[in-house]
């Protein structure tokens, strides 16, 4: 049987920036604003790892 959520790893990797869901996670997570998340997308990219070590810096 074909596996049908090819990928889905990768997905928990990415923070995407368009789902409120998503912001609001992180945002609780690394204890900053939902607004400043969102510009560590913009500014970084996607990628988990570069928005927190990008909010991480922000502190």
């Amino acid at each position: 049987m074909a596996n049908s959520n090819p990928g889905r790893a990768q997905d928990r990797a990415k923070v995407a920036g368009g789902q409120d869901h998503e912001v609001r996670y992180e945002a609780e997570k690394t204890d900053t604003s939902r607004s400043a998340v969102k510009d560590a997308v913009k500014q970084v990219g996607n990628s988990r790892k570069k928005v927190e070590a990008k909010l991480d810096a922000a502190k």
